[in-house]
């Protein structure tokens, strides 16, 4: 029998939403949020992302399927302090648009799910990352606005507070030292724009990766990221490949990015 122990943080409103800001003001954002989250409360999350904007009654009809740089924001504090907490947000540059306030927590965490329907194809790829470096931040400029659908999207999460205060070692989980997650989701209904689609979750990547570790995170993988197994768990995939063999010496959990039972 194998059991794991996880303590529960009890969250119920939160502060938070979408912003939309205009392209031009992109690297301005992702500048400024890199470093304003390295040093922010624990309480307070979010990401940036580049998103094609839905036809949404907050954003304006004539920018509707416009490309976007985005922040979402979400403040877990006292409610009442969620509109300070994200003021920082508002300061990077003009916000076109939003849909910020008071709101369940499941709202928030659910509020993309309309984009992504059953049925659609899919392509992704990530990459965990160090540093947002200028270098990154181009490339992202570059490819973050050429989405192909409104399905798609491209989110960097940050990676920081309590995740940077576990070791390398003490969990599967190798990429302590990560500062963001960045994940380059390809979505689209119609297969036959699968060949254009792909392409652009391909370049996306080829360009982003050299700024970015070799590893990323396994959720946001596609099937033909398996070569990149040993990387996505660094100095940890010896030990795992241990306890596969110990557990699934016949790897029937395999259909997945795989761990193979060691040798």
């Amino acid at each position: 029998m194998t059991s794991f122990e996880y303590r529960l943080s009890p969250v119920k409103d939160i502060y938070g939403g979408p912003m939309l800001f205009e392209l031009d003001d992109a690297a301005t954002v992702l500048r400024s949020f890199a470093d304003y989250i390295a040093d922010a409360p624990e309480q307070l999350g979010g990401f940036p992302a580049f998103q094609l904007a839905p036809p949404l009654p907050f954003i304006p009809a004539d920018r509707h399927g416009d490309p976007f740089a985005l922040i979402v924001g979400c403040w877990a504090g006292p409610v009442d302090e969620g509109e300070k907490a994200l003021q920082a947000f508002h300061d990077f540059a003009p916000v076109v648009a939003e849909h910020v306030g008071p709101m369940p927590y499941p709202a928030l965490n659910s509020a993309f799910d309309a984009l992504v329907p059953p049925g659609l194809q899919h392509y992704w790829k990530a990459n965990f990352v160090t540093e947002l470096s200028d270098s990154a931040i181009e490339a992202h400029l570059v490819h973050g606005p050429k989405l192909p659908a409104v399905n798609s999207t491209v989110h960097i999460y940050p990676i920081n507070g309590a995740c940077h205060r576990v070791g390398p070692q003490d969990t599967a989980f190798a990429y302590r030292d990560a500062s963001f997650a960045t994940v380059i989701a390809g979505m689209w209904p119609d297969p036959a724009d699968n060949e254009a689609n792909i392409a652009w979750v391909r370049d996306y990547y080829e360009a982003t990766a050299p700024h970015s570790e070799e590893g990323g995170y396994i959720n946001f993988m596609a099937e033909d990221d398996q070569s990149r197994i040993r990387a996505n768990y660094k100095g940890n995939y010896d030990r795992l490949a241990e306890v596969k063999r110990t557990y699934d010496p016949d790897n029937l959990f395999h259909l997945n990015q795989n761990i193979q039972p060691a040798a």
